[in-house]
């Protein structure tokens, strides 16, 4: 078994190392290729069958090439004009190493303390989202919602979801399928700082809203 993983290693190491020279498209499906490949790898050399690391890593690879997200003009496009949709909002628009377009919209923008209706200045950013979204039907978004500690579990878990589920409702409610989301509440466990002032504490009070294109949707 360890000779199988390390052939799996191997394959995934090579897949990495190869993006240096790549595209940011090309990467994005290399490094899905590489994940796969190891967990292909794995499962092939649980099941004992001698090859199976082998095969299992070249099934993986073709699977993981398919997972991947890619960053196509289209992705870069809607970075631009979520960029100067949000100039002087305190909105972050960036794009992540897995190839997403990510938006961290602060809690002065988006929800009043404890309340998980939209305010009037996350409207309008979501008016402009809604637009790149039409644009772009192809990719799928992911809306994760999140808290500072103030309170319990039992209050900050539903309220970070609520906050996921009403922006996505916003937007539905401007014409993109509901079938192209996936919403998330992660309470206060994933805080970007130390709750310890009420300045930290708004930073954590956020939502953030990640959108993918897939590497099969894409060709």
């Amino acid at each position: 078994m360890k000779t199988q993983l390390t052939v799996s290693a191997l394959i995934a190491t090579l897949a990495l190392s190869g993006c240096a020279n790549m595209s940011e498209t090309q990467k994005g499906t290399t490094k899905g290729a590489a994940i796969g490949a190891g967990a292909g790898a794995v499962v092939g050399a649980i099941a004992g069958k001698g090859k199976g690391a082998a095969i299992g890593a070249a099934v993986g690879a073709g699977a993981g090439a398919i997972a991947g997200n890619v960053w196509s003009k289209r992705m870069e496009e809607q970075k631009r004009q979520m960029e100067e949709a949000t100039q002087g909002t305190g909105v972050a628009v960036s794009q992540t190493e897995d190839n997403q377009l990510k938006l961290a919209i602060p809690s002065d923008v988006s929800f009043a303390s404890g309340k998980a209706d939209i305010q009037p200045n996350f409207r309008s950013v979501l008016d402009s989202f809604a637009t790149t979204l039409k644009n772009n039907p192809r990719t799928q978004v992911t809306i994760v919602g999140h808290t500072d500690n103030t309170g319990s579990d039992a209050i900050n878990n539903p309220l970070s979801l609520n906050r996921a589920a009403n922006t996505r409702d916003y937007l539905t409610a401007r014409g993109i399928t509901s079938d192209r989301f996936t919403i998330d509440g992660r309470g206060s466990r994933e805080p970007l700082v130390n709750n310890d002032t009420p300045a930290n504490r708004a930073q954590n009070r956020r939502v953030e809203i990640f959108v993918a294109e897939p590497e099969q949707a894409a060709q």
